[in-house]
């Protein structure tokens, strides 16, 4: 097999992105020609076809979809590579860019900031929001150093390429209507709330977290309203809809009418501070560290 052409892997992507040879011409700014001739010669570099021609446009074929992968990992460590030679050659130096998602964006990770620009005032602090896997990917490319990550027991993170540390274990709280019986409970089981209505976040980790305790203690939860995020869940219970789960970290800004109360037995998540596990950190991202670990010991 002949050496691969980036500048074609990069064509293919573009291809794949588009659906057609027009359309990835236009991005590209090449003609469609051109764009076609760049196919062909790829597709005899790697000695397989890559693109099923149709009337209305292209799909790759199950090689180009393989192909496909190893130039998304490539462009990801050209990436990374470009990053690291940035902070060797001093472009970043001073310079601290993190990662976190919502449930500890306004609450833990905030304090973290406030600690370590005190300590450090010089360094520029850059925080990306993101679900998981968005995380995950701007960790790989070098788009940050450190990232909080989050799992429960049964979906526990593994991964050989990262480095984790435990920074906390947010329990699962139980949210009421302040004038709710429960409310003034010091902790309340599972089992006693079959027969109530629930409030739960769509598609979310701590439905996945009801419907597991809930099945653990032998009923199904009865959903009353899909939230989209916690404060319209905790708009929710204040009007009598439901009760709720959610993690403690989740509940900085607590609404008066609402109570959190300790749900006995109900699963932790772990709260993760990941980075890559061959990665020299920035000496901003190793004091970083430190913070971290100080600021959680109060969560």
């Amino acid at each position: 097999m002949a050496h691969l052409d980036l500048h074609r892997l990069h064509v293919l992507r573009e291809v794949s992105r588009s659906g057609s040879l027009t359309s990835a011409a236009t991005a590209l700014s090449f003609t469609t020609s051109a764009v076609s001739q760049q196919i062909a010669k790829l597709e005899h570099e790697v000695g397989v076809a890559l693109v099923d021609r149709h009337p209305r446009g292209v799909v790759l074929t199950e090689a180009g979809q393989a192909l496909l992968g190893y130039a998304d990992e490539i462009d990801r460590t050209i990436d990374a590579a470009h990053a690291e030679m940035a902070e060797f050659a001093g472009m970043r130096r001073g310079q601290l860019r993190m990662g976190t998602f919502p449930t500890v964006g306004a609450s833990l990770m905030p304090d973290v900031v406030l600690a370590f620009r005190a300590r450090h005032p010089d360094v520029t602090v850059t925080v990306i929001s993101a679900r998981r896997e968005g995380l995950l990917e701007r960790l790989r490319r070098r788009d940050i150093e450190l990232t909080l990550l989050w799992d429960y027991p049964w979906q526990q993170i593994e991964d050989e390429d990262l480095t984790l540390v435990t920074l906390v274990n947010d329990p699962t709280m139980l949210l009421v209507q302040r004038d709710h019986p429960i409310a003034g409970r010091r902790s309340v089981r599972i089992d006693t709330l079959r027969d109530h209505e629930w409030i739960v976040r769509d598609e979310h980790p701590v439905a996945d977290v009801l419907r597991r305790v809930c099945r653990d203690a032998g009923f199904e939860p009865r959903i009353a309203f899909a939230a989209n995020d916690y404060q319209e869940t905790q708009g929710m219970v204040a009007a009598g809809i439901g009760i709720a789960l959610a993690p403690q970290l989740a509940l900085s800004a607590l609404r008066p009418d609402v109570v959190a109360v300790p749900l006995a037995g109900a699963p932790k998540r772990r709260i993760l501070l990941a980075h890559l596990a061959n990665r020299r950190l920035s000496p901003p991202a190793q004091q970083a560290m430190a913070v971290f670990g100080s600021t959680a010991v109060g969560k």
